[in-house]
């Protein structure tokens, strides 16, 4: 490429940052802590299941 062309790279990923970034005010926030815990805890109980299955 020569020096006078510009390839448009951060020009056309401009409009997602700014799509991503947006905060939703609808949107269902959790915690991640939350989510640790509740997939946690989904193994365990299939980890229990398991074991108690003939």
């Amino acid at each position: 490429m020569s020096k006078g062309q510009n390839s448009g790279g951060l020009m056309s990923s401009a409009g997602l940052v700014r799509y991503f970034d947006a905060e939703d005010r609808n949107a269902i926030r959790v915690d991640p802590k939350t989510v640790v815990a509740l997939g946690t805890l989904f193994g365990i109980g299939i980890l229990v299941l398991n074991a108690f299955a003939f």
